[in-house]
């Protein structure tokens, strides 16, 4: 096709069909269109923005441009969670484990971090022997099998998306809600799904910085994915403080394998237990919010999940053994150095992104798409806003591999934590519900 006149079209703030788009898609896949014109057309989109005809069209191009996953009729609906990332967000470790002992099926296709926001993927492959990229056939007998996978996507899942992302991140065209929801739910609508729930993150660590940017991405995402046959409701969820008390890959699997065994943090296990509530009236598997959550509660506290979780790394490759053994261990990394408290009293600020560059700097977070992660390094042990601390107190542990990244991190790491008097004002960890 020629290209040009799209670019034109849309420089000028006019509408595509959604046949233009199809063939954008169709063609750009194809390897006839270069990356130079399609870089055009994506900042045009950025600063005239899509329609939401034109945002429906490319979402269901980028997901018809690759493999859609197939399933038998089951009587077990097929559900999923999306997160727009956060530091310390490991949500989706705990949560497909727990849906599929509610009786769901779980095809989570998730992704790797980038900067400070850490990725389901990248967490999972701490996990001795974890394969996360099974081919397409074994990620659906998975699901039949044993209700829950939690994998990246295959080289035919989605490339629209994948070409136009590495594209978006090298050109300044990630910001633009309409591209952000056709990559999300173009990789969504291609697990089949029937419901899905979202986390959409919004504070100083958040791709959505400010509630008002959170709702104007989550109510995009949820008008689409329900017009597109889905049952869809988003969470916006608090991202000034990291989830949980740990960031870091193995360090988030460990955290993840407490809240399965009842003893991990509460916000963790608040997110995860709102996520799965929230499917299950999705679903009228559960008739009432209250109902649904004792339900969720219950399934968790009954010791299933944990065992699920097990049987899905296993189906995944994991060694079970190695990983029992090095799940009691204390740290892995050569060094551990504690962060203590300059002054009593309470925690008023635990800042996110703060964190998120610790663990980034340290070698756990990515720079670039090609940067190598060191699963072990993190921080854990990280007291919350609202706690206590006394002079000399730890507010947080350094997982380093040398002396030297451990110290550069504690210097960074002593601005994100302010103390006061005074206990702040609690906030809510979710703040809406659509």
């Amino acid at each position: 096709m020629n290209f040009l006149p799209l670019i034109e079209a849309k420089r000028e703030g006019h509408s595509l069909e959604p046949a233009q788009i199809n063939a954008f898609i169709a063609d750009y896949t194809a390897g006839e269109i270069p990356d130079y014109q399609v870089a055009a057309f994506l900042m045009a989109v950025y600063f005239r923005g899509l329609s939401t005809t034109e945002t429906k069209a490319l979402t269901l191009a980028m997901r018809d441009s690759g493999d859609v996953l197939r399933f038998p009729k089951d009587p077990r609906p097929l559900v999923d969670k999306h997160s727009t990332g956060g530091v310390g967000d490991k949500v989706s470790l705990p949560l497909a484990p727990l849906l599929a002992c509610l009786g769901f099926r779980v095809p989570m296709i998730s992704g790797r971090g980038l900067g400070i926001t850490g990725g389901t993927l990248d967490k999972l492959d701490s996990i001795p022997g974890f394969r996360s990229l099974p081919p397409t056939e074994r990620i659906v007998d998975i699901v039949q099998t044993v209700g829950c996978v939690i994998c990246g996507q295959t080289a035919r899942m989605v490339p629209a998306d994948k070409a136009l992302y590495a594209l978006r991140d090298a050109t300044a065209t990630v910001p633009s809600i309409p591209l952000i929801v056709a990559s999300i739910l173009s990789k969504k609508l291609a697990e089949s799904l029937e419901a899905l729930v979202l986390t959409v993150m919004c504070g100083v660590a958040a791709f959505m910085p400010t509630l008002e940017k959170a709702r104007e991405l989550a109510r995009a995402l949820v008008a689409l994915a329900n017009e597109a046959g889905v049952v869809t409701r988003a969470l916006l969820t608090n991202m000034h403080t990291p989830i949980g008390r740990s960031a870091g890959n193995w360090l988030e699997v460990k955290e993840s394998v407490q809240c399965l065994e009842g003893r991990g943090p509460d916000d963790l296990r608040e997110l995860v237990l709102a996520c799965a509530a929230h499917l299950l009236v999705q679903t009228g598997k559960a008739k009432t919010p209250d109902a649904a959550l004792k339900q969720a509660a219950d399934c968790l506290a009954s010791g299933k999940p944990l065992e699920k979780w097990n049987e899905m790394i296993v189906a995944q490759g994991a060694d079970l053994a190695a990983f029992h053994r090095k799940l009691p261990l204390d740290h892995t990394a050569p060094v551990v150095m504690e962060l203590k408290a300059p002054a009593s009293g309470f925690v008023s600020r635990c800042d996110a992104r703060i964190i998120g560059e610790a663990v980034r700097d340290l070698g756990g977070g990515r720079f670039t798409k090609e940067s190598s992660i060191n699963y072990d390094v993190g921080v854990d042990a990280i007291v919350k806003p609202g706690e206590a601390i006394q002079a000399g107190g730890v507010l947080a542990r350094i997982h380093a591999a040398d002396q030297a990244q451990a110290e550069a991190a504690s210097a960074l790491l002593e601005k994100a934590f302010d103390i006061t008097e005074p206990p702040p004002a609690a906030q809510p960890l979710i703040a809406e519900v659509m």
